[in-house]
């Protein structure tokens, strides 16, 4: 239950699109042009979170192995975290406009491909290509509201951030809708479908009204051998924890592990040596030498990791372990949603006088979301309902959502101006490699603690189990995030 926060500063806001002194009276169709633009975040939003509900139904259909189903959704994040970085770059060099069509055709195209899947690595492929398609379109979004609206910027964001609230709270529930009724008998593909009358809206609308570009930075190039270092080191990482458990920890799987830290070096060096050379890098690494901004880095991979992993174990305990359908499911996880919306405004409304001690606040709240949610575990035994969870995952959303708004803003406080488009595309990347994290590591401790099935079913007993073991470790990781946000900055960058 998470998505892409994109801010705006990031690199594909470095060279603006219309000519000085534009202004939002020069764009009389710039409420069509945001609605293009939300149509196409819209496209992220959803396919972030409706895999976390149809997971079992998609396994139940397709078969393959529990870690397949991991990396359903895990190669989406590890996709958008390997390209996100690239993505804002083309912005630069051809135009956002362009670049945001280019991304929402091929997602949209990706999309049918996931709904003609005909196999768990078929669909896994096109998971893959949807989340580097997802990467091209993300980081235009920001870019274009500027150019769009000029000095009232404002009242566009005024919209934007309601519209994403109401996404993350309707997507799930929308998926588990669209998975029980059974449309034309298309059963979870029907969330893929979907994707294609929004993605029609976004190019169509996109195309008519979204400013076209006038100016390109082209000097410095792609950084190709970044992207595949990088690349290369992250799926080094995310790959064996997959896998790992379900193939008894094989020695490749540890030196693929060990060997990712090199990898990454050679990432390092390698950017260090384009910032040398004059030629733009994907990341200015000056800003890592910021201590507030590499805890921040820290806090990004485990707060992110921490509620995206615990969204599909929750998940899949409800499914697997309890039985429910995914509409079941999904209503029952509502809460969560509602208590992120409340908590996002609340911290909106807050973070200028609270500063860093919202996210203190909102870890607090997840904790003691948690552990209402293990006392109802004890309590309730299988035969926990979806009534028991409402009160502890309201608990738990609430206070991730006041994390989510003042966090970036928060980090890139203390670094230094001309830093913070690279610093915040770098923590958007960061974001999305903590969430293949979280889906790994999670993941893997659910379904090594749930055990294999038995004539298709798991126990409930076992199901129960492993759903406690994922709610102490995700306390454990919130309890980490709260030691670590005391090295972050005190109060959110002013705008």
């Amino acid at each position: 239950m998470t998505a892409t926060f994109e801010t705006p500063s990031t690199p594909a806001e470095a060279a603006p699109e219309t000519r000085p002194g534009n202004t939002a009276a020069q764009h009389p169709r710039r409420w069509l042009g945001l609605s293009a633009i939300l149509a196409a975040t819209l496209l992220n939003l959803l396919d972030s979170t409706v895999v976390n509900v149809a997971a079992p139904a998609i396994r139940a259909d397709l078969g393959g192995s529990f870690s397949a189903l991991q990396w359903t959704a895990a190669g989406y994040t590890l996709a958008l975290a390997v390209a996100l970085l690239t993505g804002g770059r083309l912005g630069d060099m051809f135009g956002r406009r362009p670049v945001l069509l280019a991304g929402a055709a091929g997602f949209t195209a990706m999309s049918v491909a996931c709904a003609l899947a005909w196999s768990p690595e078929s669909l896994i492929t096109a998971r893959v290509a949807q989340g580097l398609f997802a990467a091209v379109m993300i980081p235009q979004g920001f870019g274009l509201i500027r150019d769009l609206f000029g000095a009232d910027t404002g009242k566009a964001f005024a919209l934007f951030g309601p519209v994403i609230g109401l996404a993350t709270i309707l997507g799930p529930v929308v998926a588990g809708l669209l998975i029980d009724a059974d449309v034309f008998g298309t059963g979870w593909r029907a969330i893929f479908l979907v994707n294609l009358p929004v993605g029609a809206y976004a190019l169509v609308m996109g195309a008519r009204v979204l400013p076209a570009p006038v100016t390109a930075d082209r000097s410095g190039g792609l950084d190709f051998t970044g992207m595949l270092l990088g690349g290369l080191g992250m799926s080094m990482l995310v790959y064996p924890l997959v896998q790992g458990r379900e193939l008894g920890w094989p020695a490749w799987a540890l030196a693929l592990l060990a060997g990712s830290v090199p990898v990454l070096a050679l990432f390092a060096l390698h950017q260090l040596r384009r910032t040398r050379d004059g030629r733009t890098p994907l990341v200015r690494l000056s800003v890592f030498a910021n201590r507030s901004y590499g805890s921040g880095v820290v806090f990004v991979l485990v707060f992110f990791g921490t509620i995206t992993g615990f969204s599909l174990a929750t998940g899949l305990f409800l499914q697997l372990g309890l039985g429910y359908t995914p509409l079941a499911a999904s209503l029952a996880m509502s809460s969560w949603a509602i208590g992120a919306f409340a908590g996002s405004a609340f911290s909106g409304m807050t973070m200028t006088t609270l500063g860093r001690k919202i996210l203190h606040l909102g870890l607090a709240l997840m904790a003691a979301g948690l552990v209402a949610l293990y006392a109802v575990f004890e309590a309730a035994g299988t035969g926990v309902g979806g009534w028991h969870l409402a009160a502890p995952l309201l608990l738990f959303g609430a206070g991730m959502g006041m994390i989510f708004v003042p966090l970036f803003d928060i980090i890139v406080a203390g670094i230094a101006d001309h830093e913070v488009g690279s610093g915040s595309a770098a923590l958007e990347s960061v974001q999305q490699l903590g969430a293949s994290l979280g889906i790994a590591i999670l993941g893997t401790v659910f379904f090594g603690a749930i055990g294999a099935p038995v004539a298709g079913h798991f126990a409930a007993a076992a199901a129960l189990d492993a759903a406690k073991q994922v709610t102490v470790l995700t306390a454990g990781l919130t309890a980490a995030a709260f030691l670590v946000a005391f090295l972050l900055p005190r109060h959110a960058r002013a705008h």
